[in-house]
């Protein structure tokens, strides 16, 4: 057992997983909170390494491409202080963070862990329901919708267009842009064959961003449908076999319709993310219209 107690947050390992606990205190970044405590198995783990400096140094763990939806989803773009996979290290722990790489390593070793690509994610991705915020919008997914509502200062385009709504299968894919300099990021959602404009500001499919601490909560959300999308290295799937002549073909399965009880559970869960400030009013709203409407069609 390895552990690493900083202002930043907590590292532990015993051998078969880093589990990472974010520092509570005002300095540690506004997402790695809200994501709050990862497992990383060790077969997510690439390498692992402690980069020392004047005043103190920086454990670095990274992971496998592919291992987590949270770095897909973002592609590279948070920075240093939101990566819930960096850790800020005080002069006078260097010498417990130097041990924590040597295990992990070991471990990796003893386990033979390829640093190559998974074709699966490796994490769950944030919890569910999960909200996020941007300048003209707000959108909710509670694992099978995402539901999208305006702000009063977004454009007359969008407000044409009125809410949206996009079913899990529907989607292709969703894209997270922080925004840089002057230009504003966006989170846009692709169904599959629709053509989308090409500013993000007239897009009915796309919130944007303008800033990044405040609006931390739309990278928690592309994470959370990233994970619920086919893996891009997923292995193809075969071809269906050719039925035979004369045979009919059979029908396949339905899926199981949710329970009321499931349903009922995402509506108190619900009720607690508002009254914890998580969620505010509108976006409790539009998240419960969601579930009723998954429970309208159970009954």
């Amino acid at each position: 057992m390895a552990e690493l107690m900083t202002r930043d947050g907590n590292w532990t390992f015993d051998g078969e997983a880093v589990r990472i606990v974010p520092g509570s205190e005002r300095g540690v970044h506004r997402l790695r909170q809200e994501l709050g405590e990862q497992t990383v198995p060790l077969e997510a783990v690439a390498s692992i390494s402690y980069e020392p400096g004047r005043k103190g140094g920086r454990l670095r763990l990274r992971l496998r491409d592919g291992a987590d939806p949270l770095l897909q989803a973002t592609g590279g773009r948070l920075p240093d202080e939101a990566s819930p996979y960096h850790l800020a290290v005080e002069a006078n722990r260097s010498g417990v963070a130097e041990y924590f790489v040597d295990e992990v390593r070991r471990s990796l070793t003893l386990e033979e862990i390829p640093e190559g690509p998974c074709d699966r994610y490796l994490l769950p991705g944030p919890p569910l329901p999960v909200s996020g915020a941007g300048v003209d919008g707000t959108a909710t997914f509670d694992g099978e919708r995402v539901a999208v509502s305006w702000r009063w200062n977004t454009n007359e385009h969008k407000k044409h267009a009125g809410p949206q709504e996009f079913a899990i299968g529907a989607l292709e894919a969703v894209e997270w842009q922080p925004p840089a300099g002057l230009e504003s990021g966006f989170l846009r959602f692709r169904p599959h064959g629709v053509k989308l404009p090409g500013s993000p500001e007239h897009d009915p499919h796309a919130i944007e961003l303008w800033g990044f601490k405040k609006e931390s909560g739309t990278v928690l959300l592309a994470a959370a449908i990233t994970a619920r999308l086919p893996h891009p290295k997923a292995p193809a799937r075969r071809p269906a076999l050719t039925k035979p002549a004369g045979r009919p073909a059979e029908p396949a399965p339905a899926a199981p319709a949710d329970d009321h009880d499931t349903l009922l559970r995402r509506l108190r869960e619900l009720g607690d993310l508002r009254r914890d400030g998580i969620l505010s009013e509108s976006e409790f709203e539009v998240a419960k219209a969601a579930v009723l409407e998954r429970f309208n069609g159970a009954g």
